[in-house]
């Protein structure tokens, strides 16, 4: 496509005419062990770095675990013989060489392990931070239109970087949670079976708290979340819509909407924290209660000599039985982060999830060979449901003509050409192009062959040069200068003190609105169409410089299939032929003098433009 879609109908940013927007904010429960699989997923294919990651974490986990059994073997070389103290010297001294060399190994794992998660993380959410602005990329126009860009920037930000958090800390956390839990069972179970017995009673009550808690607490997360995307969207809206706020004096109303959003997430996030940090005392309580039953049980079989229980056995018995405990308490803390990752994974798999824009078009177009004819045919279409916008419309346009069409706001003009290209699917008839439906044609030869040029100019942080080129990115810099004479954009351009090399600030703030359309015609002048669609391309410059653009356009037009969407009646007065809309259908046409001199609906319009200046 030769420039950028265009909105699908006036309206908010949240769809069409601003409908629905209630209930396009509902946040859909999702399936949290389906996005849990998707997510390990992401992490799979990384995988050499998982594995590699995997075994530093068996390491320093194993290291960990051998420290209880460690210091059980230091005790175990003091003895009381005959009320005295004594100590194998030679015992304790390798013990404590052997605990030093340990852990001097796990710390330099350690470190390691901390840059491959890392590394593991930033590749996770590289690739998905790629797939999902790929799948923005294929929406269809419907999708952005319905929904607020913030939060869809929310998702992009926010959200991946909530997954990135939790690939970096939470994920690690579990694996070595799982690792510590089996290997600490192990050695309980080497050293007592009857006190691991203690510890399995509490494992069923630690899962029944956790597991009602964290389906208590989720809610708060997926809220926060939600209302953090619908806050980027408040902050969103606010700076690009800045001028039209302050200009209507609405600075305190939309401070105040903002500072309602803000409060809900406030108080969400409040209830998400609290929740969240409450798992963590829960299950220390619950640990510490195993602790304690273990300790007497421990006690009193050393003091009835049964199962071969020491002090030294019980004192490396108790430290497993925390470190069997103590990862639990690890997720526990970890909750919160990792919720708050699945309702940003869920947000992020839900746009991805989306069906493409329909693309089924298998009919090979070649542009150089398009004569330009169009013809839409019974047609009929709705933004929404109930609400047709176009009822059964017919219309031909021949090759290289010019085709004005006109109409009340509501009409359905802009319509007529977001169905042409494409934007949206109609709901009967067809649009054929040379004979073809433009349904069988690929959707991107089809946008090769049309160049918009909008009412809204839509440019990019880039120079003057890059910008025009868009249009053709293979075209040289003197096709390009070439498109800019005929644009009648070279003037200004000349002006500039970097002339074609000028960077533009974002939207191209830095030039007048003029001068911005300018720039918008010379981009479809190089892009070099079968079909032009100029959608009230003059309505922002001044009177004199439209004469000049007008001038242009008569040669930009010659030889192509022209569309011009038009509100001002005296830019086309020259066109072959000239529609007139009327709620979905076309009311009369004709070129400018036959329909004047018929009296009907374009001469009400034109003399109602042109009754001011003949008074």
């Amino acid at each position: 496509m030769n420039n950028r879609p265009m909105p699908g109908r006036p309206g908010g940013p949240m769809g069409p005419g601003g409908r629905n927007s209630a209930r396009l904010n509902v946040e859909k429960p999702k399936n949290a062990k389906q996005t849990i699989g998707r997510l390990l997923k992401y992490i799979g294919r990384s995988g050499t770095l998982f594995m590699l990651l995997l075994l530093f974490m068996l390491i320093t986990t194993g290291v960990d675990l051998l420290g209880p059994m460690l210091q059980q073997k230091a005790i175990a070389t003091f003895s009381l013989v005959d009320d005295r103290l004594t100590v194998d010297i030679e015992a304790l001294t390798s013990v404590l060489i052997t605990m030093a060399a340990a852990f001097a190994v796990s710390a330099a794992v350690s470190y390691l392990q901390g840059l491959v998660s890392a590394k593991l993380s930033q590749q996770t959410v590289y690739t998905m931070r790629c797939d999902l602005f790929r799948k923005i990329s294929k929406l269809p126009i419907r999708y952005t239109d319905t929904h607020r860009h913030g939060d869809l920037m929310s998702r992009m930000t926010n959200d991946v970087e909530n997954v990135s958090n939790a690939v970096s800390q939470a994920i690690t956390t579990l694996i070595s949670c799982l690792i510590t839990i089996v290997g600490a069972f192990s050695m309980m179970l080497y050293y007592s079976w009857q006190m691991t017995l203690i510890t399995l009673v509490t494992i069923p009550v630690t899962i029944t708290v956790s597991g009602m808690l964290g389906k208590f607490m989720r809610k708060f997360f997926v809220r926060q979340q939600r209302l953090l995307g619908q806050l980027n969207g408040q902050v969103e809206e606010m700076v690009t819509s800045y001028k039209t706020v302050i200009s209507y004096g609405k600075e305190d109303e939309a401070v105040e909407v903002f500072s309602g959003i803000s409060d809900e997430l406030r108080r969400s996030s409040i209830s998400a924290r609290v929740w969240g940090s409450i798992m963590g005392p829960i299950m220390n309580f619950i640990g510490n209660m195993q602790y304690v039953a273990l300790a007497i049980t421990g006690g009193y079989l050393i003091l009835t000599g049964r199962g071969g229980m020491s002090v030294d056995k019980l004192q490396a018995m108790l430290m497993y039985s925390k470190k069997f405990t103590m990862p639990v308490n690890q997720v526990a803390n970890q909750y919160s982060t990792i919720l708050t990752a699945l309702a940003g994974a869920e947000r992020i798999f839900s746009v991805m999830d989306e069906a493409d824009e329909i693309n089924e078009g298998t009919h090979a177009l070649n542009t150089a060979d398009i004569k330009g004819e169009i013809r839409f045919e019974d047609l009929f279409f709705s933004y929404v449901e109930g609400e047709p916008v176009l009822k059964g419309l017919d219309l031909t346009v021949q090759p290289g003509q010019k085709v004005a069409i006109v109409g009340a706001t509501g009409s359905g003009k802009t319509t007529i050409v977001n169905l042409l290209t494409r934007f949206y699917e109609p709901d009967g008839g067809s649009i054929k192009v040379d004979g073809v439906d433009i349904r069988d044609i690929p959707k991107e030869e089809l946008r090769r062959a049309i160049a918009i040029v909008l009412q809204d100019t839509v440019l990019f942080s880039d120079t003057i040069r890059q910008n025009i080129k868009y249009g053709n990115m293979e075209a040289d810099d003197e096709a390009v200068r070439t498109a800019a004479a005929t644009a009648n954009a070279d003037t200004f351009i000349d002006r500039l003190p970097e002339n074609y090399g000028t960077m533009l600030a974002e939207s191209g703030s830095n030039l007048s609105q003029g001068q911005r359309q300018l720039l918008s015609i010379a981009r479809a002048v190089l892009a070099d169409p079968r079909i032009l669609i100029l959608d009230e391309a003059t309505s922002s410059v001044d009177t004199r410089t439209e004469m000049h653009i007008q001038q242009a356009m008569v040669n930009l037009m010659k030889n192509r299939t022209s569309l011009i969407i038009a509100h001002r009646l005296s830019t086309i007065r020259d066109a072959d032929k000239i529609v007139v809309l009327r709620d979905g259908v076309i009311a009369e046409t004709g070129n400018h003098e036959e329909l004047l001199a018929r009296g009907g609906e374009y001469a009400k319009l034109y003399q109602s433009q042109f009754a001011g200046v003949a008074t």
